[in-house]
């Protein structure tokens, strides 16, 4: 059996998705990202081989994506995030127009046109105010787990101004607002609110709908409800967003010949 490997080797964790020629996932997983970039990437490849009870010889073109690509010693090729996850999105929803991934250093807005294909793009990779780094050092910082967030900022009353958009500032605004006596949730909703405004800002007016989220800070919850309020409009997150790059990659190495 013929067996296509897409592998996205992110700034915070490296995804495989492995997929046969009719377009179905044989298996995937994901593993924390570490200095040791390609022998990391080459051992969760030969963990799920393994798990598929499948080896090396049954690959058939192996793409790389993501921050580290080019170092993946394995990959045939490798094909930027923007057309991978633009490729992993439309396969789960082909009417999509708008592609929102947040990432754990990066975050990035697709439009496509309406034959699906990427018409545009911006990206946020120089500050990480508005990524998921941001919210670690925030669920840090206030001493709760990340996926508490959105419960937390739920009982907000007021949400606070965070006004600085470089992390090592904001993290010291929030110091300072903890030291103030401001309430937790009150903290938390500010900087999904600051979070998610930037992302507006870097998406436009008038987003064609749908809407899709996608990347690893789709799965905090309550960012999903943020990013909704600050685009004015519905949103819907990706089936395994944190996958979808590599899912785009996998399906990019079985269409190409």
């Amino acid at each position: 059996m013929q067996i296509y490997a897409g592998i996205d080797a992110g700034s915070r964790t490296i995804k495989i998705v492995l997929m046969d020629a009719e377009g179905r996932v044989a298996a995937s997983s994901l593993r924390d990202q570490g200095v040791e970039v390609v022998a990391l990437a080459e051992e969760l490849l030969d963990g799920l081989l393994g798990r598929a009870g499948l080896e090396r010889s049954d690959l058939g073109r192996v793409v790389a994506t993501g921050y580290a690509r080019n170092a993946i010693t394995s990959a045939d090729t490798t094909i930027t995030e923007i057309t991978c996850h633009a490729a992993g999105v439309l396969r789960q929803t082909p009417q999509a127009r708008t592609i929102v991934e947040i990432g754990g250093q990066d975050s990035k807005v697709i439009h496509l046109d309406d034959s699906g294909h990427v018409r545009d793009f911006a990206m946020n990779d120089r500050c990480a105010a508005g990524t998921g780094r941001f919210l670690e050092v925030v669920a840090d910082k206030l001493e709760v787990p990340l996926n508490a967030l959105g419960e937390l900022a739920g009982g907000s009353t007021s949400p606070s101004a965070i006004s600085s958009m470089c992390v090592v500032f904001a993290e010291t605004e929030i110091i300072g607002l903890l030291a103030a006596g401001e309430q937790r949730a009150n903290i938390v909703a500010g900087v999904q609110h600051a979070i998610t405004s930037r992302v507006a800002a870097m998406i436009g007016p008038n987003a064609r709908g749908p809407i899709i989220f996608t990347g690893g800070v789709a799965m905090v919850p309550g960012m999903d409800r943020a990013l909704a309020d600050s685009l004015g409009a519905e949103i819907q997150i990706a089936d395994e967003p944190q996958m979808t790059g590599a899912m785009g990659a996998a399906i990019l190495a079985a269409e190409t010949p």
